[in-house]
C-alpha cells in the first residue's frame, strides 16, 4: 500500500486505527500485577533465606550416588597396617582382596583414586597428588587431631579434629582422630543383578543369558535357569523380588480402586442427572455427594481408612475409591445430561420403556466418554497409588520411602523411580490401546 493510500486511510477510519488504550492500559496493569504478586510471594515463602540454606554439595552427592557406586577404603590409625576395603560402607560387602588400583608400600598403602589423583597412606599421614606428582593435600596425623601442613584448597574443608576433602565428583577423603576414609566412586549400580554372597556375583546380564543357555550346571541340585532367577529375585542388596511385589500392589490398588469407583458412580450419576431425574429433592443429596468425595483428597482419605483398617493397600484402594466416584460421579452426570436428547424422542414415539430409551437412546452416547475417562484415570492412579503408598499403604510407595528415609540408598531409589516411570509408561501405552479399539474399533 502506498503511503498516500495509507494516509488517506487514516483520515477516513481514524478512529479504527488509532490505538486502544484501554486495552494496553489492562495489558499493562495486568503485569504489574504479576510483578507485585511475584514480589508477594517471593517475600512471604522468605524465598531468599531459603535458597541461602540450600546445600549444592549434599545435592551434588546424592545425585552421584544415585547412579555411580564408592567403595570405601578405611585405614584405622591404631593400626595402620590393617586395611579394610568395603561396597558403599558396608561390612557385609567386604573385599577379601585387594582391588588393583590399591597397592601395599613402605609402611603403608598407596591408592590410585578416580579422576587423577593418587593417595598415599602412611602411618604419619596422608598425602594426595595428581598425576604428575605436584603435591595437592599434605595431612599429618597428630593425636589431638589432624593437621593441614599443605596450603588451603578451597575443596578442603578443615575442623579442629577432622579434614574433609573432596577435589572431584569421584574422589573423598575424610581425616578424623581415629581413621582416614577414602570414597573412590565409579559409575554403574554394582551387584545389580547378584548381591555380594551369590555364587552368581560378577555375572551380567549377557553373562547370565549364555548360563541359562549351558548345559553346565552350576548347582547340580537346580536347572541354571532356576538358580540365575532365585539369585536375581533374592539380591538383597537391591530386593529385585520384594520391589517387583510391591510395584504389583501399587497396580493392584490403581485398578482395583478405579474399577470400584467407575462402576460405582455409573448408576448414581443417572440419578444426579437433570435429564433423568427431574426431582431437584432427590438428584441433589447425590451431587453434593459427588462434591464431597472429591473435595476431600485421595491423601487425606488414605489417613482416615489408615487409621480405620491399619496399614496395608486396602486403605490405598479405599482412598482411590471414594475419591473417584466423586470425580467420575460428576463426569458421568455431565455427560448424561449433555446427551443429545433426539434419540431418546426417537425411541419414546417407538413405545420405549424409560429403562430401554436409557440403555438404548443414552448409554452408547455416554460410553466413550465411560471408557476414556476411567481409562485415563487408570493411568493417573498409577502415580496417586505410589504417594499413598508412602503414606502407609503399602505397594512401591512405602519402599520408596525406606530408601529415601536412610539419605544413603539413593541407587536403590533412583532404581524404583525408574521402575514408577516405566510402569507408568506401560499403563498410559495399555490404556491408549484399549480407547482406540473399544472406542473406534482400531488397533
Amino acid at each position: 500500500m502506498a503511503l498516500a493510500d495509507f494516509d488517506t486511510l487514516a483520515a477516513t477510519h481514524a478512529k479504527a486505527l488509532a490505538p486502544n488504550r484501554r486495552r494496553q492500559a489492562a495489558w499493562l496493569g495486568g503485569l504489574l500485577l504479576l510483578a507485585l504478586y511475584t514480589v508477594y510471594v517471593w517475600n512471604a515463602f522468605d524465598v531468599s533465606t531459603a535458597l541461602g540454606r540450600a546445600n549444592t554439595d549434599r545435592a551434588e552427592l546424592l545425585a552421584l550416588d544415585s547412579y555411580a557406586h564408592k567403595i570405601h577404603v578405611e585405614m584405622s590409625l591404631k593400626d595402620p597396617a590393617a586395611l579394610e576395603v568395603e561396597l558403599e560402607g558396608n561390612r557385609r560387602n567386604t573385599y577379601e582382596t585387594l582391588p588393583e588400583w590399591i597397592t601395599p608400600a613402605a609402611s603403608g598403602w598407596d591408592v590410585e583414586m578416580n579422576a587423577g589423583y593418587d593417595i598415599a597412606l602412611r602411618p604419619d599421614g596422608l598425602r594426595m597428588t595428581d598425576r604428575h606428582g605436584a603435591l595437592i593435600a599434605d595431612i599429618a596425623f597428630r593425636p589431638e587431631g589432624p593437621v593441614l601442613l599443605s596450603a588451603p584448597q578451597p575443596w578442603l574443608k578443615v575442623a579442629p579434629n577432622k579434614i574433609e576433602g573432596r577435589p572431584d565428583s569421584y574422589a573423598r577423603f575424610i581425616v578424623t582422630r581415629s581413621k582416614v576414609t577414602l570414597m573412590n566412586y565409579f559409575t554403574g549400580w554394582e551387584n545389580f543383578w547378584f548381591d555380594w554372597n551369590s555364587p552368581l556375583r560378577g555375572v551380567g546380564f549377557t553373562g547370565a543369558l549364555a548360563l541359562i543357555a549351558s548345559e553346565d550346571r552350576v548347582d547340580p541340585g537346580q536347572s541354571n535357569l532356576s538358580l540365575v532367577v532365585s539369585e536375581f529375585l533374592g539380591n538383597q542388596d537391591w530386593q529385585h523380588g520384594e520391589i517387583f511385589e510391591a510395584l504389583g500392589i501399587t497396580v493392584l490398588m490403581a485398578v482395583v480402586g478405579t474399577l470400584m469407583a467407575a462402576f460405582c458412580a455409573l448408576p448414581l450419576a443417572f440419578i444426579a442427572a437433570n435429564n433423568i431425574t427431574p426431582s431437584a429433592w432427590l438428584r441433589g443429596p447425590f451431587k453434593r455427594l459427588f462434591d464431597f468425595l472429591r473435595g476431600v483428597d485421595a491423601l487425606i482419605w488414605s489417613l482416615i481408612f489408615i487409621r480405620a483398617f491399619g496399614l496395608g493397600p486396602l486403605s490405598g484402594i479405599l482412598a482411590i475409591w471414594f475419591t473417584d466416584t466423586g470425580t467420575f460421579g460428576k463426569l458421568f452426570s455431565e455427560a448424561i445430561e449433555n446427551a443429545d436428547r433426539r434419540q431418546v424422542e426417537g425411541m419414546q414415539s417407538t413405545g420405549a420403556s424409560p429403562i430401554q430409551r436409557t440403555w438404548f437412546g443414552i448409554m452408547p452416547q455416554i460410553l466413550p466418554v465411560f471408557i476414556s475417562q476411567s481409562l485415563y484415570f487408570l493411568e493417573s492412579n498409577t502415580r496417586s497409588a505410589t504417594v499413598i503408598g508412602m503414606l502407609g499403604a503399602g505397594g512401591i510407595g512405602l519402599k520408596l520411602a525406606d530408601t529415601m528415609r536412610t539419605g544413603q540408598d539413593w541407587e536403590n531409589t533412583m532404581y524404583i523411580i525408574v521402575l514408577i516411570i516405566g510402569i507408568v509408561i506401560v499403563m498410559d501405552n495399555v490404556s491408549s490401546r484399549l480407547r482406540r479399539r473399544l472406542i473406534d474399533g482400531s488397533k
